[in-house]
């Protein structure tokens, strides 16, 4: 996988030859967003279940659930990684009468497949939400939804690029997305790479460019989404979507049917990651405030359902009510 800590002053492979090296990438944000570890997660499984040493399915079976139990683990809040490991559990659990050999085997292509499959979903997504891009439009987006989040071609920017592709003229502002600064580093690289225009602002300047009138309409991705459609986003999400909405500006989600949640009844009952606060006043190797300084660092935040206008699935583009069309897509 690519190294994303390191975009886009370098592109520099990360190489895991074990499952558990694909666990700590996860942890370390060596790769992201939600549907790309939900895929690295399944070849996460896929390279550990070939380390396994045993002819004998109940000991393999065994040995496989642990890692995958650590693998689930290896964030909380995006459901698109619990999604990939239970597919790649319910695998194994179907293949009682096989042999070991073939289980492997059948794991790796059910890996692959997911691969295959997600990028798949998101030109599927990216063709029904660009229907909602007008002919010119300045689109603003927080944090990294594209190609590096996914397998490869986006969910909120794969609606761009869409749009794009169809001609439009698109200009896109992105936040700059602290604290790891996705949208500074990520996006803007993935932007420029296709040549679609792109400017970056600082996070606190987007409610000011809507003021103005100089943002048409807003599309992030998502992390999870609820069954009533609250979404969990990178955190600073919640605040350019009660922006949006005090400025009569759309506010869409693009995500996969594999983001959503029906077992959650709310927002409330997402699990939001902390990671450590030094990711706050440390950027790179230099450390800015006084010594000691305490810092909060939550890396998502809830977006009520009230903001969002729509939300655009591999299977159409859904509005309110949320809890009624969402479950429509199951």
């Amino acid at each position: 996988m690519i190294d994303q800590r390191k975009l886009p002053n370098k592109v520099q492979w990360y190489v895991c030859k074990r499952g558990g090296e694909v666990i700590a990438a996860i942890r370390k944000m060596v790769i992201r967003g939600a549907p790309a570890i939900g895929i690295a997660a399944a070849m996460g499984l896929a390279l550990g279940a070939r380390a396994i040493r045993t002819s004998s399915y109940n000991v393999f079976r065994e040995r496989f659930m642990k890692l995958a139990e650590k693998m689930s683990q290896a964030r909380p809040t995006a459901v698109n990684l619990v999604w990939a490991v239970e597919r790649m559990k319910g695998l194994v659990e179907s293949m009682g009468d096989c042999s070991v050999d073939e289980i492997k085997e059948a794991l790796r292509r059910e890996s692959e497949k997911i691969l295959e499959e997600d990028i798949e979903c998101n030109k599927k997504m990216g063709q029904y939400g660009q229907k909602l891009v007008p002919r010119r439009a300045t689109i603003l987006t927080h944090c990294n939804a594209g190609a590096l989040a996914t397998g490869g071609y986006g969910t909120a920017l794969g609606v761009i690029r869409a749009a794009h592709g169809r001609g439009k003229k698109i200009e896109v502002i992105a936040d700059e997305t602290r604290p790891w600064l996705q949208g500074l580093r990520l996006t803007s690289f993935e932007l420029m790479e296709d040549r679609i225009p792109v400017t970056v602002i600082a996070d606190n300047a987007a409610g000011s460019l809507m003021r103005q009138g100089r943002i048409d309409l807003v599309i992030t991705g998502a992390d999870r989404i609820a069954a009533n459609g609250d979404v969990a986003n990178k955190i600073g999400t919640y605040q350019v979507a009660v922006l949006a909405k005090a400025n009569g500006i759309p506010f869409y989600v693009a995500a996969p049917t594999s983001t959503i949640d029906l077992t959650l009844r709310s927002g409330d009952e997402i699990p939001v990651e902390h990671r450590p606060p030094e990711e706050i006043y440390r950027i790179g190797n230099r450390v800015f405030g006084p010594p000691a300084l305490r810092a909060i660092n939550p890396v998502f935040d809830i977006t009520p359902s009230k903001y969002v206008t729509a939300i655009i699935t591999e299977k159409g583009v859904v509005g309110p009510p949320f809890r009624r069309n969402l479950a429509k897509l199951f």
